[in-house]
Parts: C-alpha cells; structure tokens; sequence
C-alpha cells in the first residue's frame, strides 16, 4: 500500500504542515489504520477510497479520528489530483463534517470548509495559567479561540501542555493582529497527541470568521507561526470558508501492512 507524506501550506518541504496519505482501495480495519498514524507520529494521517466520482475521506490524530482537518484535506487532493485524477481539477470529498470540495486554482488547492459558530466565553484564571499570557478575548467553536493583543505574544507563546488538557474545546487556537498578513496564530493538541499543530486549517474555521467580523472585510490572510510556518488565503462565505495553500510533496513510500489486513 503505497503512503505520501506531503507538506501541505507551503511551497517547500520541510515547511508547512506534514500529513500522511494513504489511498485506498477498500477500508482498513480501524485498528489497523490507527496503527499506521501511531506509527507516522504526525498530527494527521488521511485515508481516502473512492465512491463513485468522489472520495470517502477519514482523518486520524495518533490520539484518535477527528471531524475535521484542513492540512491533510489539502494534502489528499494534492496526492490525488497529481497521481490519480490527473485530468481533473477539483475533488469532492464525503467526510465527518459532511462534502467537502477542493479545488485547484494553479499553484493553490482551496478547500471549501463549514465556518465554526463562535461563542463568547469568559476568560478564567485557568486560560491563563495553562497559556502563560492573558487573552483579551475568548470564543468557543469545537476549539477554544484566544486572542491576544499582539503578533509577538503568539510568536513567544509556550503554554503548559498538561493545563491545556483541562480547558474546554477539542484544540486551543491562540491569534492576533499579524504585521505582515491579517493574522497570525497558534495551534495546540494536547488532547490529540499534537502538542502543537504546525499548520491547522480546521482551526482557521474559527479564526477566519473572527477576523473577517473584526476587519470588516473577507478576505483574509493568515499565517501559523509554528517553528514551520505556513501562510493560508482564506475567504469567508457566509457560513463557509475557503482556504487555500500550497502544497509539496517530501515522499512517496510502500507500507508493509497488508499481511495484517
């Protein structure tokens, strides 16, 4: 079974954010599928097989499968769209969070993903003390949304991992007013198994909504300044938003699991 590991919002390896990407023929034990991202030891490995003129695609953290994920979305439609289905430009995907396209624009695969619901939470003593720097604000989504006043306490940020675990939302998503983009932002999994998610684009569908109210405009240009970095263009659409990102494929390998299927 052939696996792809591309680093998806960027332009060049070694940046961005990694994903594993296994197509499939036919489903994998859950099991075994969780094995195989236990073994990557990424924030995400993908599974897709196809249905008809679309794909089934699933999404796994070494700490379990999840609703939705940006990254390793862009990455399967690059694998596909470049190995597969080279004379399409859009694939259509049917997941956890319902049908999801990506389409190439060029050099740019932009995702058309649900925007999360923002609520407006208290910020406690327990934010701060697991984060280590006092929000201004705080939203619940499926993450718990913080913002700061400015781009250096994000870029300096070095949160208590094991607090992080009791604060509400699945991640934690830190932002604030970038310098040289509209924002930029931190992502962290404990309860995944991430500690820090280099580049998250379900993230962003809770950041994007914020900023594009905050800004009064749209369109919006974002970078996660993990020790990777990597820069999303994003769109907010009523109740949807668009990312897009680069993409760049590291490797291309051979898993020997199929004496175990």
């Amino acid at each position: 079974m052939k696996q792809y590991i591309v680093d998806a919002f960027t332009e060049q390896i070694f940046h961005g954010n990694p994903a594993a990407i296994c197509i499939l023929d036919q489903w994998l034990p859950e099991e075994l599928m969780m094995n195989i991202t236990r073994e990557n030891n990424l924030s995400e490995t993908a599974f897709a097989v196809k249905n008809g003129d679309r794909y089934h695609l699933r999404w796994f953290t070494p700490g379990g499968e999840i609703d939705l994920c940006g990254h390793a979305t862009l990455a399967c439609a690059f694998v596909l769209l470049n190995f597969y289905e080279n004379n399409a430009s859009r694939i259509i995907f049917d997941t956890m969070s319902g049908e999801l396209t990506v389409v190439k624009k060029e050099d740019l695969y932009e995702m058309d993903f649900p925007a999360y619901q923002l609520k407006p939470v208290p910020v406690t003593e327990a934010m701060i003390d697991a984060i280590g720097a006092v929000p201004k604000e705080a939203y619940m989504g499926r993450d718990l949304l913080c913002v700061f006043e400015d781009a250096e306490t994000i870029r300096s940020m070095q949160p208590d991992q094991d607090k992080l675990l009791k604060l509400d939302g699945l991640l934690l998503q830190v932002t604030a007013r970038g310098t040289d983009t509209d924002c930029i932002s931190r992502s962290f999994a404990p309860k995944c198994n991430v500690p820090e998610d280099p580049v998250c684009g379900s993230g962003h569908c809770h950041i994007v909504p914020y900023w594009a109210q905050q800004l009064k405009k749209n369109e919006i240009i974002a970078y996660q300044a993990s020790r990777r970095g990597g820069t999303l263009y994003c769109k907010l659409e009523g109740e949807r938003v668009k990312l897009a990102g680069k993409a760049a494929l590291y490797s291309v390998g051979e898993l020997a699991v199929d004496a175990q299927v």
